[in-house]
């Protein structure tokens, strides 16, 4: 029979829950064992309607639980280090949501409580798990179309997120871009150089907490390719999410997902489908594999598909992309950190 991993759930939030209901749903390996909030009815909430039995406040009373063998941490951001520090100094394998921290010097210390510890260390960076995005890295990486010399991504939000919640993210740099920091190193390698423009143009009250809700990130990769990012927080036609790698024999290209496929055509034209309004509709499929990977691997004894090294390159260059902005000038990956 195959083993089942138990594992606890630290933070019972939006992304916590949508965590917590696919170990429960959706991952037959796993054991959803116990969830933790410092907001104890948001967690009974969430046990309630999994039908988990233990539910605590404080994440302390988890770790002298020997039956638990992993954890998932989705609490908010300014508390993932000092978690992961803990619950690595008891033994249990980590998944945890990115960033690992918004301080560089934070993130040293979680990773470095995971090497001393010796356990597994996965960060949720979903979107390598999308299907799509995927097969693009798989065409690359194989080398049937050349050499990589273009990245060009477009990620586009619907709507921003609220300015209480943009205070304390990082930026934009460090909340919506880290992802696509972290696409462009899974498809094409290192990054070297990072220069980045930005303006306030869609969410004025963005000004005033000195963050963006537009920016171009141009890109220089060790291998010698080129890259450029274009992020907005408003697309009023939906979740734009676009990748292309041009090569030397070729071009692998993740178009847009609609709702369906269905296009109807009439005297006024062509009408196709609306694409997902929101992240969580149009990434809900990377959310289950990643952590079903991460449970494969706890079991298995197996390497996480991304690691530490990961979460920390992302937030270097988030860094990066912040510092060139300020300056107006292209920063070097290799000043920051």
């Amino acid at each position: 029979m195959t083993r089942h991993v138990n594992i606890a759930v630290i933070g019972t939030g939006r992304m916590g829950s949508v965590h917590a209901r696919n170990l429960a749903r959706q991952i037959p390996a796993a054991n959803l064992a116990a969830v933790c909030d410092i907001r104890l009815e948001v967690a009974q909430a969430v046990a309630d309607e999994l039908g988990v039995t233990r539910v605590v406040r404080d994440y302390h009373e988890l770790l002298a639980d020997k039956s638990i063998e992993a954890v998932l941490i989705a609490t908010n951001t300014d508390t993932h280090a000092f978690i992961v520090n803990d619950v690595a100094a008891a033994g249990k394998h980590i998944f945890c949501e990115k960033p690992i921290a918004l301080d560089l010097a934070d993130v040293d210390g979680a990773l470095a409580a995971v090497e001393k510890h010796g356990v597994k260390f996965q960060v949720g960076f979903n979107r390598r798990f999308d299907k799509s995005l995927k097969r693009v890295h798989d065409i690359v990486a194989s080398g049937e179309i050349g050499r990589p010399c273009i990245l060009r991504i477009a990620a586009r939000d619907p709507e921003p997120p609220p300015v209480e919640y943009a205070r304390t993210s990082g930026g934009m740099f460090l909340d919506m871009t880290i992802h696509d920091f972290d696409m462009a190193r899974f498809q094409v390698g290192e990054i070297e150089e990072v220069y980045a423009i930005g303006n306030v143009l869609v969410a004025p009250e963005y000004a005033a907490i000195g963050d963006l809700d537009t920016n171009i990130v141009s890109l220089k990769f060790a291998n010698g390719a080129l890259g450029v990012i274009d992020n907005s927080r408003q697309a009023v036609y939906g979740y734009d999410q676009r990748l292309e790698v041009f090569c030397s024999n070729g071009v692998a290209l993740a178009e847009n997902e609609s709702e369906n496929t269905v296009i109807k055509a009439s005297k006024d034209g062509y009408l196709s489908a609306r694409l997902p309004y929101f992240f969580m509709d149009r990434y809900a499929a990377c959310y289950v594999e990643e952590v079903r990977q991460f449970i494969e691997c706890v079991r298995d004894d197996k390497p996480v598909p991304v690691g530490g090294k990961d979460g920390r390159a992302a937030v270097v260059l988030g860094y990066a992309a912040w510092k060139s902005y300020r300056e107006n000038r292209p920063v070097k990956v290799s000043e920051i950190g």
